[in-house]
């Protein structure tokens, strides 16, 4: 069976969400049209990464700014994940979030278990979430600061997960370190890994964008050249692997 994904290298407008939607609509219908069946946005990609209005800005997974996402995932047939601060049921806390919009119409929930370093001034660690499957294919998410953790893709190999797909927000500084340390999880864990990355500044972050995607073994399939909105996108037929890197429009 083949299989499509995607990486998401979107531009946030701070705590706009309406506009994000609209930006990741149109993202969406690309996908669409490329024929992918799992879209990844970057970490908080419907608010950007702004951790003083994460208060103001979190969601629940029922929220009527989702309709929309939650209408064209269904009628595409599409999972996409989408990065929000999410509200708790039980409480005041505020989780970093992967919000899974699946064909179904239903919405699945991970929340990133490791926090950076000041996060937790507004974050809340989370427990994470059960692996997705997209046609054949398991897949296991991450958040950012969960790929720095070893332990946690070596726990996602473990569930046998075919695609470690991660949301991120990395700085041109920390790319080099933390694009060697995905790629590892290839080489090591046979498995294929996803990075979407923000494709401008956000919450004060000077981004790198040059979202990927690597072939389980280490081989990178298709990576994005720098900063700006794109689509990167992996197809596995045969188990063989190709990429293509395509513009998205504003």
């Amino acid at each position: 069976m083949s299989l499509t994904i995607a990486a998401a290298q979107s531009i946030s407008l701070a705590g706009n969400i309406p506009a994000n939607v609209s930006r990741h609509l149109s993202a969406m219908q690309v996908a669409e049209n490329h024929g992918a069946q799992l879209l990844v946005f970057p970490e908080l990609s419907l608010t950007g990464y702004e951790m003083a209005m994460a208060r103001e800005l979190a969601i629940r997974p029922d929220d009527h700014s989702l309709i929309p996402l939650r209408e064209q995932a269904r009628r595409s047939g599409m999972t996409a994940v989408v990065g929000a601060p999410l509200r708790s049921a039980d409480d005041d806390s505020v989780f970093i979030a992967a919000l899974v919009l699946h064909p179904d119409g239903s919405v699945g929930v991970y929340t990133k278990q490791y926090l950076h370093a000041g996060e937790a001034v507004a974050f809340t660690a989370g427990d994470g979430g059960l692996p997705l499957t997209v046609g054949d294919a398991s897949v296991a998410l991450a958040v950012c600061a969960d790929s720095l953790q070893p332990a946690h893709a070596a726990r996602a190999a473990e569930s046998n997960a075919d695609v470690y797909a991660v949301g991120s927000v990395i700085s041109t500084k920390s790319y080099p370190a933390e694009s060697k340390r995905l790629r590892s999880y290839a080489v090591d864990h046979e498995m294929a890994v996803l990075l979407a990355n923000h494709g401008a500044m956000t919450g004060g972050w000077a981004c790198a964008g040059r979202s990927a995607i690597w072939a389980a073994g280490g081989e990178l399939i298709a990576a994005a050249p720098g900063l700006g909105e794109r689509l990167v996108i992996a197809t596995r037929e045969s188990g063989q692997w190709k990429g293509q890197v395509v513009p998205l429009a504003a």
